[in-house]
């Protein structure tokens, strides 16, 4: 029998990685080893912040603290104004804890409210884009429950550099990048633009207006806002409170003193709507996660008000097809990723939202396996561009109260054709540029157990700083959508939390710490965690093998930022693709394009419970970095 010229692919593929060598491929960027803690996220100067606090006797808790301030102080696309999503493993309970430190939308955010200042949807930029602050009652929550240091001990990194520290040139060109946008705000303008003239252009002696890279770049507000946690922790411990209780004595500093009524009138004097009973009423929630088995692995997600439970979904899917028979970024295997991502992400875009509202989304039904099968029964030879979502109601014993909407739903919304071509060059420049928006990610772990992982986002350039706080507002509300036809569970109200796409991820195998991973992209984050998984367990990968693996991207799901577009049939891959696997995919109806480097920056690390190490990731994507002891 002959074999058609894709299958004949496909067999070699799977031979040449069933009979190779042992030896692993090298990679751009070393893999990290520890045996005592290993420290990743998106920025080197916030890798040796969380490696700081491993040296004064902290664990992967206190380190990841300090790596979120680190970060969120050096605007790694988030600030302190943003939010705070992570997973941690506790050594003593064997218990994975999910963090949610996402803010909700403040007094007066309605779907009448934005409709009456003619928008779509939440705007993306300034100060009606901004969710209360979650990342510091994150850090504070994480750092008094399962953290051993001080407050003080875990933001002296973060405060040294607000005092001052060299800026690197990525962060300084994105300031320049968004300047006009940033002259809107007076704190913002003040904070970033610090080489200005009157005349709007760079003083003499300066090529740019904001700051060049390597200067020290110095954040007065902020590095007051943090000493005043830092000073109110020491006025409880000097009042006879515990470790914990002092910790939460700052917490309460910020969220229902001074601080957090500047931060309401820096908003309101700017347009905002935020009060001071916003931030009050806000409270970080610990809660139980949800997960999926695929093939003996347990692989957690925080819950439906993050898009985590649609990787959950796709291994669902995924599981039902033989992977390695197809071949590594094969054809078939390629399509078959395509279309099961799209399957999860449809039921992303039409069911998951804040938990803590009605109605109730369907979980248990989405994450069932039986779901899983009749999802994956819809799966055909060509690319289908108006994969829709399903019904997941049967599956856990009830009826679908949308199922209007749910029939009237279309992957591209209706209108949305008579925009101008989504496939020219700057319709596809714009999309990508709110498609990818992003995060950071800190990976943390250490000898006694402790696993962490956080995807901390939200306040990023172009931030607005709401009055003298220092503080980077949120841009998260722009997740939202303003109409139930879009998403009945996602509709805007206040004290309500956006379905975001912050997705920390951690997997267990035989009871026992696996991998912890993350990564930044905005609609991409769930895209590359899914391939690196499956490039480990699937593939054989090392973990820096798979963090840098070609990957594929579709973009035809509802983008969640911006005018909220989707663009079926779009594919983006790494331009080793050969020319046989891209010709048998244009004849899926994909559309290609190409790019060297398409993993993402994800970052890892995996327990190796064989030698009692551990194995560091860090993809060559952005600035992300790690370091290992």
């Amino acid at each position: 029998m002959m074999l058609s010229r894709s299958r004949l692919a496909a067999v070699l593929v799977a031979f040449v990685a069933a009979t190779a060598s042992p030896s692993h491929a090298k990679t751009v960027k070393p893999p990290l080893h520890g045996q005592h803690w290993v420290a990743v996220t998106g920025k080197p100067l916030a890798a040796t912040a969380g490696a700081r606090i491993f040296m004064q006797g902290g664990n992967a808790v206190d380190a990841a603290c300090a790596m979120i301030a680190a970060t969120s102080t050096m605007w790694d696309t988030l600030g302190w104004g943003g939010e705070t999503q992570a997973l941690i493993y506790n050594p003593h309970t064997r218990k994975v804890i999910g963090v949610n430190a996402l803010g909700v939308a403040p007094t007066g955010a309605t779907p009448e409210f934005y409709r009456s200042k003619g928008m779509e949807y939440p705007p993306e930029f300034g100060p009606l884009a901004a969710v209360t602050p979650g990342t510091p009652g994150g850090i504070m929550v994480m750092l008094a429950e399962y953290g051993k240091l001080s407050l003080a001990d875990v933001l002296a990194p973060a405060i040294e550099m607000a005092d001052g520290y060299p800026i690197e040139a990525q962060t300084a060109d994105l300031i320049e990048k968004w300047q006009d946008e940033l002259r809107k705000w007076p704190e913002s303008r003040r904070t970033f633009l610090i080489h200005e003239g009157k005349d709007g252009k760079p003083l003499p002696g300066y090529s740019r207006v904001g700051p060049e890279p390597g200067e020290i770049f110095r954040q007065p507000e902020l590095a007051a806002t943090l000493r005043k946690l830092v000073d109110e922790e020491a006025k409880a411990r000097k009042a006879g409170k515990n470790r914990k209780q002092a910790i939460m004595a700052a917490y309460d500093r910020f969220y229902k003193g001074d601080i957090a009524k500047e931060f309401a009138r820096g908003s309101q004097e700017l347009g905002g709507l935020h009060t001071p009973e916003d931030l009050a009423n806000w409270k970080v929630y610990l809660e139980e996660p949800v997960s999926t088995n695929y093939k003996g692995i347990e692989v957690y997600k925080l819950t439906h008000w993050v898009q985590g439970p649609s990787m959950l979904q796709a291994l669902n899917i995924l599981e039902n097809f033989d992977l390695q028979a197809m071949g590594y970024n094969s054809a078939r295997y390629i399509h078959t990723l395509y279309q099961s991502m799209n399957l999860a992400f449809a039921d992303r875009d039409f069911y998951y939202g804040d938990p803590r509202f009605p109605p109730e989304e369907p979980i248990k039904g989405l994450l069932s396996k039986e779901y899983a099968r009749e999802r994956a029964k819809l799966i055909k030879d060509r690319n289908d561009p108006d994969m829709r979502p399903g019904d997941p109601y049967p599956f856990q014993g009830g009826t679908n109260p949308f199922k209007t909407q749910l029939e009237a739903w279309r992957t591209v919304k209706p209108g949305d054709k008579s925009k101008p071509n989504q496939w020219s060059p700057t319709a596809l420049a714009e999309f990508d540029r709110t498609f990818r928006l992003g995060t950071t990610s800190v990976e943390t772990v250490d000898k006694e157990g402790w696993v962490v992982s956080v995807t901390p986002s939200g306040g990023w350039l172009p931030a607005t700083i709401a009055g003298k706080t220092g503080i980077g507002m949120s841009q998260r509300m722009q997740s939202f959508v303003l109409d139930p036809a879009d998403n009945p569970f996602n509709v805007v109200a206040p004290g309500k939390r956006p379905r975001a796409t912050l997705t920390p991820s951690m997997a267990l195998k035989d009871g026992k710490p696996y991998l912890a991973f993350a990564v930044q992209g905005g609609d991409t984050q769930e895209q590359n965690l899914l391939q690196f998984f499956l490039n480990v367990v699937e593939f054989g990968m090392t973990p820096q093998e798979a963090a840098e693996g070609a990957n594929i991207t579709t973009y035809q799901l509802r983008d969640s930022f911006g005018s909220h577009e989707s663009i079926p049939g779009r594919m983006t891959l790494a331009s080793s693709v050969p020319e046989w696997v891209r010709n048998e995919l244009t004849r899926k109806g994909y559309k290609l394009e190409f790019t060297t480097n398409n993993s993402g920056p994800v970052t890892a690390i995996q327990i190796d419970a064989r030698h009692g190490t551990f194995w560091g990731a860090a993809a060559y994507h952005g600035e992300d970095y790690g370091i290992a002891w």
